[in-house]
Formats: C-alpha cells, sequence, structure tokens
C-alpha cells in the first residue's frame, strides 16, 4: 500500500536563457555581409500543475529536484535558439506552496485560483500555476548594427534562470470530515454513501490514509455533490503526538463541518464524544465551533438502541442520529440532513 505523504520539501529550478550569437553573413557574392548573429532561446518556466487523481505527496518523495531546460543558444543565418522546455510538477488538490525558509505561502490550491496572483500566472480553468519564468535569451549581434557600427561584435549572454527550494503540503479539502475512533465505521459509512471503495476491515488503523468520497444527491438538473473526508481513526492523546491521528488532525481543518461517529457497541460509547471534542479542541479550538452531527453507528446490532437513547439524553444540544450502514437505517435521513447542513455553510 502507498505510504501517504502530507509534505515534502523539493528544489526548482528554472532553465536559463541561451546566448545570442555573433555572426556575419559570408554568401558568394557578399564578402562583406551585415551582422547575422541570432537571439538565445528563453529557459523553461518551472509550472505546478493540480491533478485530480493524486491524493497524496509520495510522488515527490522519489523524485525532489526539478529542473527546467535552459534555452538554445542562437546560431548564424540569423537562426534563433530553441526555447526550454517547461518542468511540471504535479500536485494534488489541496496542497498548499511555501518557502522551505521562511514559510510564507506562496500557492494554496484549495479553491479557485487566483488569475492575478503576484508570483506567477494562474489558470482557473486549468489549475495550472507558472510559479519561476525562465531566463530570457541574450540578443544576437544583428540587434546592435547600426550607422555608425556596421559589423559589431557584440552579443548578449542569456538570463539565468532561479533556484527555490520550497515546502509543499498537503490538506484535504471536503464538505464534510467523519470523525471517530477507529473502527467507528468512517469507512463503512463512506463506502455506503460513494463510490470511494476504502479499506475496511474489523481491526483498529485499517484506513492509513484520508480517503474522500462524493455523495450526490437529487437528479442530473438540481444535483448537488458534497465531498466526504474519512480521517483516519483518533485515539486519546492524538493532539499530544499518539497514535496515527496527529499526522490528520490538520486536514479536519480544511473542511465545512464534522460528523463525530460513535460506535455503540464501545463501553466507553457516553465518553468518545467528549474525548474526540478534546483532542480537537487540543489541536486547534476552532475546530470545535464548526457545525456538527452525532452518529451512533451499528444500530442494528443488540442492546445499541437503548444506549442511542441515553446517547441523546446526554447531549440535548446536540443533532443526533442512529445510523447502521448493514441494515440501512437512517442513511436516507442523514443523507437529507448533511443536504441541508451543507447548503446553509
Amino acid at each position: 500500500m502507498e505510504k501517504f505523504a502530507d509534505e515534502a520539501i523539493i528544489e526548482v529550478s528554472s532553465g536559463c536563457g541561451g546566448n545570442g550569437c555573433i555572426a556575419f553573413r559570408r554568401e558568394k557574392y557578399v564578402p562583406k555581409g551585415g551582422p547575422s548573429g541570432g537571439d538565445g532561446g528563453r529557459g523553461g518556466n518551472v509550472v505546478f500543475s493540480v491533478r485530480n487523481n493524486l491524493r497524496t505527496l509520495a510522488h515527490l518523495r522519489y523524485k525532489n529536484v526539478f529542473k527546467a531546460e535552459n534555452g538554445r543558444d542562437g546560431e548564424g543565418s540569423g537562426r534563433y535558439g530553441r526555447h526550454g522546455g517547461d518542468v511540471v510538477v504535479l500536485l494534488p488538490p489541496g496542497s498548499v506552496i511555501r518557502d522551505a525558509q521562511t514559510g510564507k505561502t506562496i500557492m494554496d490550491f484549495s479553491g479557485k485560483l487566483d488569475e492575478t496572483a503576484p508570483i506567477g500566472a494562474a489558470s482557473a480553468e486549468n489549475n495550472d500555476f507558472i510559479f519561476l519564468k525562465g531566463g530570457k535569451g541574450g540578443w544576437g549581434n544583428i540587434h546592435f548594427k547600426s550607422s555608425v557600427n556596421q559589423a559589431p561584435r557584440k552579443a548578449l549572454p542569456g538570463k539565468p534562470g532561479k533556484t527555490v527550494k520550497l515546502k509543499v503540503e498537503l490538506q484535504i479539502i471536503a464538505d464534510i470530515g467523519l470523525v471517530g475512533f477507529p473502527n467507528a465505521g468512517k469507512s463503512s459509512l463512506l463506502d455506503c454513501f460513494t463510490n470511494a471503495r476504502p479499506k475496511i476491515a474489523p481491526y483498529p488503523f485499517t484506513t492509513k490514509i484520508p480517503n474522500l468520497g462524493v455523495l450526490s444527491v437529487g437528479d442530473i438538473e438540481d444535483r448537488k455533490d458534497i465531498v466526504i473526508a474519512d480521517i483516519p481513526g483518533l485515539i486519546k492523546g492524538a493532539s499530544e503526538g499518539a497514535g496515527l491521528g496527529i499526522r490528520f488532525l490538520k486536514h479536519i481543518s480544511r473542511t465545512l463541518a464534522l460528523a463525530f461517529l460513535i460506535d455503540l457497541c464501545e463501553e466507553n460509547f457516553l465518553d468518545a464524544f467528549d474525548v474526540l471534542k478534546e483532542e480537537l479542541a487540543a489541536f486547534s479550538p476552532q475546530l470545535i465551533q464548526k457545525k456538527r452531527l452525532l452518529l451512533g453507528t451499528k444500530t442494528d446490532l443488540p442492546g445499541t438502541e437503548e444506549r442511542l437513547i441515553l446517547l441523546a439524553e446526554k447531549y440535548p444540544e446536540e443533532k443526533v442520529f442512529g445510523i447502521s450502514v448493514f441494515s440501512g437505517r437512517g442513511i436516507k435521513e442523514l443523507t437529507e440532513e448533511l443536504l441541508h447542513l451543507t447548503e446553509d455553510l
């Protein structure tokens, strides 16, 4: 299984411009022809491109140095050098590019790109962002001919490219984040709602990477897509580094609302919500301010109906739903509630 990677340090370099050429026409009947040195080609750009099929930064573990091609030198007979090829760095949606030394945010691919971005050019249509432009090509001596200098022996070198070290971070973007302890039923619910097909098994920490799925509600004309994120299970002490949860707490910050899943078969089901809230608050107090739902899972199993009532009585101020992915109980009602919740956001 691919190891999840949500951070990477990379080095990117734009290409150098090609040098201008010093040359003169040497034709049979033109013994003293004028200058004919062409310009050097422009160096290649560094381009970041967002691809929806990517989910992690694992591909940057194996290649972390990206260099655009240099422009070719100009040649005689007025031939201009070829432009250098761009280097394209592929990123998943939700990536953030920062300066590795200062930590300053350079580009945030969390939403629609800003076409007026000051550092480069971003296209909202194809999600391409030109971060570093290649060096300009040098002028050949064809540009320096004048009335007082008919045979200039002057050409300009190409401009150098730039090299920058960057830190790339990935933060999952979703409308609803599923939060809960390991084996609480998050992956099963995501599988029920969408075609994400996460790995599911009856043991803790089955989910090793955040999974995204899309819940489509309504027909084609008034269809509403709700992006749901299955965040790997938290445990007590996650905000201090325990378990797998600490690595993914930051991904919850990008979700618009939260659905807390409580396994009604666990002995500590009445305390689970409080523990989850404590871990989120310890990581970021803003997380507790998000709109949320409280879902009691596995209601098809014996004794869970009574436990669901106890859960609702303990938290009268919360919206509490009982669901069972196995029997389908409460799934339709939950879908409607998620639709209303995202419409209000």
